[in-house]
């Protein structure tokens, strides 16, 4: 069952589109539901006809009747009309914003129920989601909502999904299935294309994570000041009580200087751990150092506003530290004592696919798979395994297909940096044909080691 059909409230349309359009009481038909995909629309519902970054939505109104659709919101002058088909037309001046409100007003503003997280940033927005939902989900009963690349559901019973973000419609639904399963916290991963698609415009976060920027999607962005200027768009969140900034990232400073009133801002990172407290007193902070990297794990000596303390931990990479930093950074503005944070996060696992191990006992190899995809965090894997590894230090990686192509050499010359042999492989090539992408990638000078 969907959690549209586990709502009471019943809608009709002039009540969706109060205050955007006025609907005559004669077009006021009742609605089941919303789609922006004819594909999947149901009778009843209403059909969105959104402009996508590849296809126009409009172009699939004709399908929609044809399914059944009770009204199409389209963009345009504002106004209602029925059709000569008997099917309500109603347009709007942003379909975008407008999906959005009709998301949240449908499934009764889920978001307002639970104590929403949003993570964004390049790398670590799953690891530091996954560590949250774990340290929040140890008291039974009461499981932490969970929306990001590995699926969405309560945390341990992830279901799958296609999107880090999904869109506006699909972000209120999960969200409202997540309140009627008696959830109260939630991560989520928050893209920087979901924040520039108006994909979780009318979410009421409480709590915002800036974990890192680097390159990454300039498919997709004009830049990367378009691309941080998408990822800003999380810190305007009207609702935010608090917000967790690297401070040891240059985009990442560049939030705290353009902080504003009214947000406990907390600034964390490994880089200042023997400098003095932060000059400015509206911002907390919370820096760590690395006390013991090694095959069997990293521990961290952990100092600031918050008090001092130690964790010792499993977990792989220096970054690991970053996002344990963030995720502890989290836990403290919740409320939670610094002894008690410390304690969750020392027994949290790595999320699958984040420098998860294999292996590595009884004289075999260990096998470590990581989602680097991008150069930094291809970097950033390899030269916290270079610094625990005795042996030759393998690297197998690929560059997906239909994306950032000036990334691939680049991630080619950062294996070769730090890898002794290296093997190309595919990575989703999509449209592409993967034995390009690879020449792409293995176009760097070698310097004498293997390349496969």
């Amino acid at each position: 069952m969907m959690a549209a059909e586990r709502l009471s409230t019943s809608w009709r349309l002039a009540g969706l589109l109060d205050g955007i359009v006025q609907v005559p009481d004669s077009l006021d038909v009742p609605i089941s539901g919303l789609s922006a995909d004819s594909r999947s629309l149901a009778p009843g519902q209403i059909f969105v006809a959104r402009r996508g970054a590849v296809t126009d939505g409009a172009r699939f109104v004709d399908d929609a009747v044809a399914a059944g659709a009770a009204a199409l919101v389209r963009e345009g002058e504002p106004g209602c009309r029925a059709r000569a088909d008997g099917v309500v037309e109603v347009w709007v001046p942003d379909v975008v914003a407008c999906t959005a409100l009709l998301a949240s007003r449908f499934f009764d503003h889920p978001s307002r129920d639970l104590a929403l997280v949003g993570i964004t940033g390049t790398n670590g927005k799953t690891s530091v989601a996954y560590f949250v939902a774990q340290a929040l989900s140890v008291e039974k009963g009461k499981p932490c909502g969970v929306l990001g690349t590995l699926g969405y559901g309560v945390h341990g019973s992830l279901r799958p999904s296609r999107l880090t973000t999904p869109d506006a419609i699909a972000v209120q639904a999960k969200l409202a299935e997540l309140r009627a399963a008696g959830v109260i916290n939630a991560v989520m991963e928050v893209s920087s294309h979901a924040l520039d698609q108006g994909r979780v415009e009318c979410l009421e976060f409480q709590g915002a994570v800036f974990t890192n920027m680097t390159r990454d999607h300039l498919d997709y962005h004009a830049d990367m000041q378009a691309y941080g200027d998408a990822k800003r768009k999380l810190f305007d969140c009207a609702t935010l009580s608090y917000a967790v900034i690297n401070e040891d990232d240059a985009y990442g400073a560049q939030l705290l200087a353009g902080r504003r009133a009214g947000v406990q801002w907390v600034a964390y990172g490994l880089e200042r751990f023997d400098d003095a407290p932060p000059a400015d007193s509206e911002v907390a902070w919370l820096r760590a150092r690395v006390t013991c990297p090694g095959d069997s794990g990293i521990g961290l000596s952990v100092r600031g506003s918050f008090g001092e303390g130690q964790l010792a931990t499993g977990l792989l990479g220096r970054f690991n530290a970053y996002n344990l930093l963030a995720a502890l950074a989290v836990l403290l503005c919740m409320g939670w004592q610094l002894p008690l944070a410390l304690q969750r996060l020392a027994s949290v696992q790595a999320p699958a696919g984040r420098m998860q191990r294999f292996g590595g006992e009884g004289g075999e190899p260990l096998v470590v798979v990581d989602y680097s995809h991008t150069p930094d965090s291809l970097t950033r894997a390899l030269e916290s395994l270079r610094a625990q590894c005795a042996g030759t230090l393998w690297c197998v990686f690929g560059a997906g297909g239909d994306r950032d192509r000036g990334k691939r050499s680049m991630m080619g010359a950062a294996a070769a940096a730090h890898a002794d042999v290296i093997v190309l492989t595919d990575d989703n090539p999509r449209s592409e044909d993967g034995d390009r992408i690879i020449d792409k990638q293995g176009d760097i000078p070698v310097n004498g080691r293997i390349l496969w």
